[in-house]
C-alpha cells in the first residue's frame, strides 16, 4: 500500500485544528491530529516542507520503520512541533492499517481490555457555589469522575475557569492575555473548594484538580496533604515537570496521587519519574508524544512500575486525537482514566466520528480505523484564526510565572 499523496489541513471550528490526511493507491485515507495550541502553523509548516516529500511512494504498512526514519533521521530530535508532526504521520498510518485490515483500530492493536473508557468532565465556576453546581449537573449527567476548578478571591482569573462551562478554551487573543496569580490565595483556596465539592458529591465520585505546573515542589507538597481527607483521583501538574526530581519531595509529604505529562513528548521526559514510582498516573498524549507507536512505549514501561494511563484530552485536540485515544483506552492494559472535554457542534461537524459517551464511559466504536474524518468542504468555511495561550504574572509584583 503505497502512498500516493499527503496534505495538511488547517481549520478553526470554533479553535485551530492541523489535520494531516494521507493518500494511497489502494484509495484509502488515513488521519492524523497534528494541533499544537498556539503554534498551529510551526508543525503545519514542518509537515508540508519537511515530512511530507519523505513520505511519498513509501509502504503505509511500515509503520515503526517509518516513526523510525522521522524521529532518528531528523538529527534534531524530540520536541512538541518534532514530535506532534511524527505523531500525525504515525496515527494516519494506523488510521490506514486498521482499515486495509477492515477492523476498528482497537482490535489491530490487541482487542479490547475493557468495555468502555472511563473520562472525566472539567466543572468549574467562577467561585465555590458555582463550581459545586457544576459538579452537580456532571454527576447528574452520569460521570464518575469530575474535575473541579474554581475561581480565587482576590484574582481576575484562574486556569481552568473560562466565560462558559462546556467548552472552555484557553486560547482566547490574537496576542498573548495577561492573567494574574497568586500562590498564597491559592492556596488557602483550594482546600475549602475541595471541602464544599465531597460534602455535596459524597464518596463515590472520583474527584480530580489541575495544578497547573503554578507551585514549587514544597508547596505542592503541602497542597496534597491539605487535600488528603478529599480523596482526590488525582492531582495533576503539581509542578514544573522538567526537573523530575522534583516529585520525589512531593511524594514524600502527600498520599495524594499525582499525575503529570499532557507537555511531554517522549518517553525521556518521563522516564525517571516512571522508574521511581514518583507519579501514579502519566498523561501523554497521542499528537504530542509521537502518535499511538511511541505511546505504547510509555505505557509498557509505566506498566512495569506500576504507573496508569491518563491521557490528556482537552479541546486543543482535535476530534481525529481523541478517536485514535479512545482506541489506545480501550487497548491499553493500564489504564487509568481519560479527559474528555467535549467540542463544540461546529467542531463536530467538521470531524464526524464514531466514538460515543454513555454514563461515564466513552466507546470508540466499530468503525473500521480510528473512526473520525474529516468534512473539507465544511472546514474550508472556518479558516485559521491566530490565537495564543495566556501568559501568568505574579500579582505582587509581575514577575512572569507559570501557565
Amino acid at each position: 500500500m503505497k502512498i500516493t499523496a499527503a496534505r495538511v489541513i488547517v481549520c478553526c471550528p470554533g479553535r485551530n485544528f492541523v489535520t494531516l490526511k494521507i493518500e494511497t493507491d489502494q484509495g484509502l485515507t488515513g488521519l492524523g491530529d497534528a494541533t499544537l495550541n498556539g503554534r498551529e502553523l510551526a508543525v503545519a509548516s514542518y509537515l508540508t516542507d519537511h515530512v511530507i516529500p519523505c513520505l511519498i511512494g513509501r509502504d503505509a504498512h511500515q509503520i515503526e520503520d517509518i516513526w523510525q526514519y522521522l524521529y532518528r533521521g531528523a538529527y534534531w530530535r524530540r520536541g512538541p512541533v518534532t514530535m506532534s508532526a511524527i505523531a500525525a504521520v504515525d496515527t494516519a498510518l494506523w488510521d490506514l492499517k486498521a482499515k486495509a485490515a477492515g477492523m476498528p483500530l482497537y482490535q489491530l492493536l490487541g482487542g479490547a481490555s475493557r468495555t468502555g473508557v472511563m473520562v472525566y468532565g472539567h466543572a468549574n465556576g467562577r467561585d465555590i457555589a458555582q463550581t459545586v453546581d457544576e459538579v452537580l449537573r456532571y454527576q447528574a449527567q452520569g460521570y464518575k469522575a469530575i474535575r473541579a476548578q474554581s475561581g480565587v478571591p482576590g484574582l481576575e482569573k484562574v486556569y481552568g475557569v473560562g466565560r462558559g462551562t462546556m467548552f472552555y478554551e484557553p486560547a482566547d487573543a490574537d496576542l498573548p492575555s495577561e492573567h494574574d496569580w497568586s500562590t498564597e490565595k491559592y492556596l488557602r483556596h483550594t482546600p475549602q473548594l475541595f471541602d464544599a465539592v465531597r460534602r455535596a458529591v459524597g464518596p463515590d465520585i472520583h474527584l480530580l484538580h489541575d495544578v497547573h505546573h503554578r507551585l514549587t515542589p514544597i508547596e505542592a507538597a503541602r497542597l496534597g496533604k491539605d487535600l488528603e481527607p478529599y480523596r482526590l483521583f488525582w492531582m495533576e501538574d503539581a509542578t514544573p515537570a522538567e526537573n523530575q526530581e522534583a516529585f520525589r519531595l512531593i511524594r514524600q509529604h502527600t498520599t495524594t496521587p499525582l499525575a503529570v505529562g499532557e507537555v511531554f513528548n517522549t518517553v525521556w521526559d518521563c522516564k525517571d519519574l516512571i522508574q521511581n514510582q514518583l507519579i501514579d498516573y502519566i498523561r501523554t498524549t497521542v499528537v504530542h508524544a509521537g502518535g499511538i507507536t511511541h505511546l505504547r512505549r510509555i505505557a509498557d514501561l509505566a506498566a512495569l512500575y506500576p504507573v496508569r494511563t491518563g491521557s490528556h484530552g482537552a479541546t486543543d485536540l482535535s476530534p481525529v486525537c481523541m478517536g485514535a485515544a479512545l482506541h489506545f483506552d480501550l487497548w491499553v492494559p493500564n489504564f487509568g482514566i481519560q479527559e474528555y472535554m467535549r467540542h463544540t457542534d461546529e467542531t463536530d461537524a467538521v470531524f464526524p466520528h464514531a466514538y460515543t459517551f454513555s454514563d461515564g464511559f466513552l466507546h470508540p466504536g466499530e468503525a473500521t480505523g480510528h473512526g473520525v474524518d474529516i468534512d473539507e468542504a465544511l472546514a474550508a468555511k472556518y479558516p485559521y484564526q491566530r490565537a495564543y495561550l495566556p501568559v501568568n504574572r505574579q500579582q505582587h509584583d509581575g514577575t512572569l510565572w507559570h501557565w
